[in-house]
């Protein structure tokens, strides 16, 4: 079985930079106090809808959305190379939104068939 990637330590078990601050903060902090501010959050998202629904599923309910009280902290190094793809991937989305409401070009090239498209009742 794959060992779980975990945030806080590298891969040799040492305690990353960009987490010093919390493991410490965690240290010091009862188990306790993290269930609650847990629970908490739980009900402030219920409260004011921050939920989702796998729609075409028999038990399509509300679900939240997944959360936890601990954060991933990332450091500016590792933002520097998510930002690159994050910008690539919205520019990408962009100009396919701008090509289905326009040119339709990836339609004529039968990359996407039609209907995924035209049969989508949020397309407009």
């Amino acid at each position: 079985m794959a060992v779980a990637f975990d945030e806080m330590n590298g891969p040799g078990g040492d305690l990353r930079p960009a987490y010093r601050e919390l493991s410490r903060w965690l240290k010091e902090t009862p188990p306790d106090a993290l269930e609650y501010r847990r629970q908490e959050a739980e009900l402030l998202f219920r409260r004011i809808g921050i939920t989702f629904a796998v729609y075409g599923d028999a038990e399509a309910q509300e679900r939240l959305i997944p959360f936890d009280v601990i954060p991933r902290i990332i450091s500016a190094k590792e933002w520097t190379i998510l930002e690159k793809g994050l910008k690539q991937r919205v520019r990408a989305l962009n100009m396919f939104l701008r090509d289905i409401y326009h040119g339709r070009d990836i339609l004529r090239a039968n990359v996407i068939p039609d209907d995924l498209i035209f049969q989508n009742p949020v397309f407009r």
